[in-house]
């Protein structure tokens, strides 16, 4: 494993606006002024979190994904976040993981939020994904998902990095700053969220909060009600030293999810 450079874009959003959104993402990301290995962008980046996806939905290749390889490859780095995706009748709240090459891994949301009805308009995911970057085993996901740490468990060192990707409302940001530290403790692993800023289409407010946390419940990285552009660098033997320790994942129970 090497150190990994990570810049997180907390975002004001423009409500189903996907042109307007991605070109705000694209000047905001100019102010990157050192070499990265992942840009994190927030859940739905190029619309903010509407079940509006029949008007909304990109195909896998659209303009989106088109939009994100451009990104990768002129930062020459990974680009993530999820999008809209329409496939074979079905719509999916999915996260790409682009490479600059333009080859690309996806995860679909496993936990739908039923208290907004994404449950009724889109697909549940039924597979994690587990990536590899510069050494580092990263498990990304979305928003809803961090309340679920057995879906969230890291069993038998699966990966030493989580994603959470979200348009996390400011009523509830007191759980999101308990439950990403939690994770990272409890799964010896550091632990990302990226949320965007604003008021969305529905009036709700969301306050950013933006986080890294290392493995032992440290805070790396914070930023809360604005834009930032951030980069930072998480370091591979915080990992390694805390796992030989404190070897607690090997003490954990055993199961398999049905």
């Amino acid at each position: 494993m090497e150190n990994l450079k990570i810049t997180v874009f907390q975002g004001y959003l423009f409500w189903e606006k996907i042109d307007q959104n991605l070109q705000n993402i694209a000047l905001r990301l100019t102010g990157i002024r050192e070499k990265t290995n992942l840009i994190i962008l927030p859940e739905m980046f190029n619309t903010g979190f509407t079940m509006n996806a029949q008007e909304l939905a990109e195909p896998m290749g659209g303009k989106t994904m088109q939009w994100m390889h451009k990104i990768a490859k002129e930062y020459d780095c990974v680009v993530t976040g999820s999008l809209i995706v329409a496939e074979k009748g079905k719509y999916y709240n999915r996260l790409i993981w682009m490479l600059p090459n333009g080859t690309c891994k996806y995860y679909d949301k496993r936990h739908l939020f039923a208290l907004a009805k994404e449950d009724d308009t889109y697909t549940a995911g039924t597979n994690k994904l587990i990536v590899e970057l510069k050494g580092w085993k990263i498990c990304p996901m979305i928003c809803y998902d961090l309340r679920f740490p057995v879906w969230m468990r890291n069993n038998n060192e699966d990966y030493d990095l989580l994603l959470i990707v979200a348009n996390w409302p400011e009523r509830r940001a007191l759980h999101w700053r308990t439950l990403i530290p939690a994770r990272a403790v409890e799964n010896q692993a550091y632990v990302i969220g990226v949320n965007r800023v604003g008021h969305d289409g529905n009036g709700i407010y969301h306050s950013g909060d933006s986080t890294c946390i290392d493995p032992n419940g440290n805070v790396v990285y914070y930023k809360r009600d604005e834009e930032d552009v951030y980069t930072f660098s998480i370091i591979a033997d915080e990992v390694l030293k805390t796992r030989r320790a404190l070897p607690f994942l090997k003490d954990a129970d055993s199961f398999n999810l049905i």
